[in-house]
């Protein structure tokens, strides 16, 4: 895996690159990869979107979202434990902001799978949730933020607590083919999950959690029964191969300069279409495999997915 350099600008932007030809507009968006070592080797949080979602509804994906204006707040960046803006954005190669990555990885995880990556001010330990008083004033914490009542930063007010920012590693950039109905160039990052936390979800955008095996998950996936974007899928190998939690958390800290990655959906030239990534033969030949102006949904988009798996991972179990 490659891991960024995207010249310059901010997050949290507006991409416009493919509003004027009917695009979908480019959002930013951060995804958090959960790991942890169960009896039978490491394991990953994956969430079960809504099925009726407008967008890849039933799918398995990573703890994440959209990067909100409030996770550039210069409040969230205040709390944000062992890494600030200017270093944050330096990792991600661009001039600033880039530390809205790590809050929005934060929040999202918190709302969606209920799991906190912070700490008390000044400690080194991740939160615990083992008391249940604890565990029941965060939950209340989260559903507050989720709805908007309640920022993240007010919540460490309330709590003294810090964002483990410093727990949290870059590992791979993706962007949704430009043909998507849907598009975001997302950073995902690598962190372990809290081991005295137990994940939640929260029954609107999310409607399972799952910790998994990533071979498990891969194996099923092959046989239709986890419906997965291939970023998730590519990422699951890697984690796969890692073995361990500490395996991959040292080699996520090696990683040098990532590489986006935006796959293109051409045309086959028999009428089908294809999900094709750099170094494909097709891939810089091939046309769109729909006009000006036109998207293909999110399921459609999953059925390609999973037809690249298995042309070119394999079958499987």
């Amino acid at each position: 895996m490659s891991a960024v350099a995207t010249g310059g600008g901010t997050i949290a932007r507006a991409h416009a690159d493919g509003r004027a030809d009917g695009r979908a507009e480019l959002r930013d968006a951060a995804t958090v990869l959960l790991v942890r070592d169960g009896p039978d080797g490491i394991e990953a949080m994956v969430l079960r979107r809504n099925l009726r979602s407008d967008f890849i509804g039933g799918a398995y994906v990573f703890p994440g979202g959209a990067i909100d204006p409030g996770d550039s707040d210069p409040e969230a960046y205040a709390n944000c434990a062992g890494l600030d803006d200017a270093d944050a954005s330096t990792r991600l190669g661009i001039e600033r902001d880039g530390l809205a990555v790590w809050v929005a990885g934060v929040r999202e995880c918190f709302e969606e799978a209920g799991l906190l990556l912070a700490r008390t001010r000044g400690s080194e330990r991740v939160l615990s949730f083992a008391d249940p008083e604890v565990a029941a004033r965060f939950d209340e914490h989260r559903r507050a933020v989720d709805d908007g009542r309640r920022t993240l930063a007010e919540v460490c007010a309330r709590e003294d607590i810090e964002l483990a920012a410093d727990d949290l590693v870059p590992v791979a950039r993706w962007i949704t083919p430009v043909v998507a109905s849907r598009r975001y160039d997302t950073w995902f990052l690598l962190g372990r999950g809290p081991r005295e936390q137990v994940a939640l979800h929260d029954d609107r955008e999310v409607i399972a959690n799952l910790w998994v095996r990533p071979a498990t998950a891969l194996a099923a996936h092959r046989r239709g029964e986890l419906d997965m974007m291939y970023p998730t899928v590519c990422l699951l190998e890697w984690l796969a191969a890692a073995g361990s939690a500490d395996a991959a958390l040292a080699a996520a800290a090696a990683l040098g300069e990532i590489t986006a990655v935006e796959p293109r959906i051409v045309d086959d030239g028999r009428g089908g279409r294809l999900l094709s990534v750099a170094g494909d033969p097709e891939y810089g030949s091939a046309p769109d495999a729909v006009g000006p102006g036109e998207h293909v949904a999110g399921a459609e988009l999953l059925r390609l997915c999973r037809a690249r798996v298995l042309a070119h991972h394999g079958e499987g179990d």
